[in-house]
């Protein structure tokens, strides 16, 4: 599987769609936004940049594309306000895989800005967008041009899937089941690319410049742990369920994984510790409910009333790789089969996903 030309998330505004599907992403953002603007704030206030670039990594497609932005322009605005200073041009970078649906990006930003000139009022400096294709486990930008970076729910996908995981028959990912050597496999994998990760970023970054990064992750240092494995596992056995009926050959399933992983607060900690490019400002750990219903969660209005669907959600994250792999014919019966067996598990037990957040500074 090429990962750079497989992965990304179902674009249009359909049914399927993740534009459509991405209320868990909104909630995860919703809650890190506290550490989000404490960034800004901090960087804004030590650096007073006369113009303030932007980069949004794995931004997808859809309501979530331009919240984060807008909310860190607006936090720069007032900050800039209260200081008496004119206000920065900002430029933003909006990144992802070239297979991610840009078009539907740049149809709405018209409108976004529109509204956000309205909202922001006179005596707002321009802001401008662009769209930068590509692998963030590679250079994007020019170095030293970056005063801010944020990636939510995206650095969690590997640029590849590990290699040697020909014995971890009967899963698609980390599992109970797994042998050690796949596990050593997924965490060297992970090491690899958010070293890298971290590298690039430091090159791209300005002295003092800073990072936001959300990823789904566990508490336990239990690779294989319930709680950041068992979502895959379900998938698995919607699978297996359609191996046993001969809709899908066994060795089609044995072969295929997910290019993911969900390291622990200390996994994060030590590959940023260990690159020496970054200071560690803030590192913490939150959890959201399946259903997200469970709390006091407020989705935006651009979501409509089409209701939440932990499968949908699911499948307009993984539809692609599925599609890649098996091809269309089987997705709406994975998918069937998948909502099922979640929804009875999600009633009769408590689930949850766990993410790890990290702020960091480029150090001078």
């Amino acid at each position: 599987m090429e990962v750079v030309q497989v992965l990304h998330m179902n674009g249009g505004i359909g049914k399927t769609s993740y534009a459509s599907n991405s209320l868990l992403q909104q909630k995860v953002i919703s809650m890190t936004k506290h550490l989000t603007e404490e960034a800004i704030t901090n960087l804004y206030c030590t650096t007073l940049p006369k113009s303030l670039a932007i980069a949004d990594l794995g931004c997808s497609s859809g309501p979530n594309t331009l919240f984060v932005v807008s909310e860190l322009i607006k936090v720069v605005d007032k900050l800039r306000q209260k200081l008496g200073h004119e206000s920065p041009e900002c430029q933003v970078f909006l990144n992802d895989l070239p297979g991610n649906d840009f078009n539907t990006i740049f149809k709405s930003l018209p409108s976004f800005q529109k509204k956000l000139s309205y909202q922001l009022g006179p005596g707002a400096g321009p802001c401008l967008f662009s769209g930068t294709p590509g692998s963030f486990y590679g250079r994007l930008f020019p170095s030293k041009t970056l005063h801010f970076v944020h990636s939510s729910y995206s650095l969690h996908w590997l640029s590849q899937v590990p290699e040697g995981l020909g014995n971890n028959k009967g899963n698609i990912y980390m599992a109970s089941t797994s042998p050690p050597s796949v596990l050593r496999a997924y965490y060297e994998q992970f090491q690899k690319d958010f070293s890298m990760f971290l590298k690039c970023r430091a090159e791209e970054l300005v002295a003092g410049g800073g990072m936001v990064l959300t990823l789904l992750g566990r508490r336990s240092e239990d690779p294989s742990s319930k709680e950041c494995c068992y979502i895959w596992e379900l998938l698995a056995l919607a699978l297996k369920d359609m191996v046993s009926e001969g809709i899908i050959e066994e060795d089609k399933m044995d072969s295929f994984n997910i290019p993911k992983y969900t390291p622990s607060p200390s996994e994060v900690e030590f590959e940023v510790l260990k690159g020496g490019y970054f200071s560690i400002d803030r590192l913490e750990v939150s959890e959201v409910n399946w259903n997200l219903y469970d709390s006091e969660f407020k989705p935006s209005d651009e979501f409509g009333d089409d209701g939440y669907s932990l499968a949908k959600c699911i499948r307009a994250v993984a539809e692609p790789l599925l599609v890649s792999h098996f091809g269309d014919a089987i997705i709406d019966e994975v998918f069937r089969r998948y909502k099922e067996i979640t929804d009875d598990r999600m009633s009769k037990e408590k689930t949850q996903f766990i993410n790890v957040t990290i702020s960091v500074t480029k150090r001078g």
